[in-house]
């Protein structure tokens, strides 16, 4: 069985808590989604003991994964990994930007953590130069205390770098917590929002910590408090829609990613029916 044609719902890296790239496009299938997120190397968080893998290092996994691609009808539609941050520069990474474009990642995900303004629009700049040439996008993600830590600041940044093949990515926690609004969405020309993510959350928050929660506990749509089928009917209608809810404690109980997810994404084909789209 292949996924679901046409499914704008995909299952996220940070969902699957280090399961291998093969595993998690099959899951992505059973489930009906069309696509998934992922990254080079496996993320730190691993409460079922993964075996380690690594896309970067392993010619046969990343032949394996592309052959569950095409057996499951999956298309990666973010490759993540790609924070600009201190210490570190883009124009060195051609090698990682060369394995996505390998596997078909049709969009790579950045995150700013460079707090000087100037280095993070030239690191930018670079990887939206270094993308194109291989045929992808960048979005750019943001989050409360990041460098780029709000809806604003990531759609300044987009028309600084002025690259057609930059937008914002959209996470439903970090837009409502940093202070979002759906009508901030709705009046945006569409061209400027390339990818989104879903999860629910209590709108105000109840952890201090806040990337922990974000990292470890999030909720499907309809558990916790924040305005979903708004939001996702303020997105334009083509975008992917990324399944983000990492939930450690069923998983460190346990709890099998299929049954973890499947009520999320239950959840979210049920917006997406409201509005007549799948």
């Amino acid at each position: 069985m292949t996924a679901a044609a046409g499914s704008r719902l995909g299952i996220e890296l940070l969902s699957v808590f280090g399961l291998d790239p093969v595993a998690h496009v099959h899951l992505a299938a059973d489930l009906g989604c069309g696509h998934i997120s992922t990254g080079l190397t496996q993320v730190p968080f691993n409460p079922h003991a993964y075996a380690p893998w690594s896309l970067r290092e392993d010619v046969a996994l990343r032949r394996a994964t592309l052959a569950a691609l095409r057996e499951r009808g999956v298309t990666i539609s973010l490759g993540e990994g790609f924070g600009v941050r201190p210490g570190v520069d883009m124009r060195e990474r051609a090698a990682d930007l060369d394995l996505m474009a390998e596997l078909g990642a049709e969009c790579l995900g950045g995150v700013g953590m460079e707090p000087d303004a100037a280095r993070s629009d030239d690191q930018f700049a670079a990887l939206m130069e270094m993308a194109a040439a291989r045929g992808m996008a960048v979005t750019i993600e943001f989050a409360p205390g990041l460098a780029i830590g709000s809806l604003d600041a990531a759609l300044a940044l987009v028309r600084r770098i002025d690259r057609p093949n930059f937008r914002v990515l959209v996470d439903a926690m970090h837009f409502f917590r940093s202070g979002g609004d759906v009508s901030q969405l709705a009046a945006l020309d569409p061209d400027l929002i390339g990818y989104a993510q879903l999860c629910d959350v209590p709108r105000v928050a109840t952890e201090p910590d806040y990337m922990r929660e974000a990292s470890f506990e999030r909720l499907a749509p309809g558990e916790g408090g924040l305005p979903l089928a708004a939001f996702v009917a303020s997105l334009p209608p083509s975008i992917a829609i990324g399944l983000e809810v990492p939930m450690f404690k069923r998983a460190a109980a346990g709890e099998p990613p299929l049954n973890r997810l499947r009520p999320a994404v239950t959840a979210a084909e049920a917006i997406l029916n409201q509005m007549g789209d799948r």
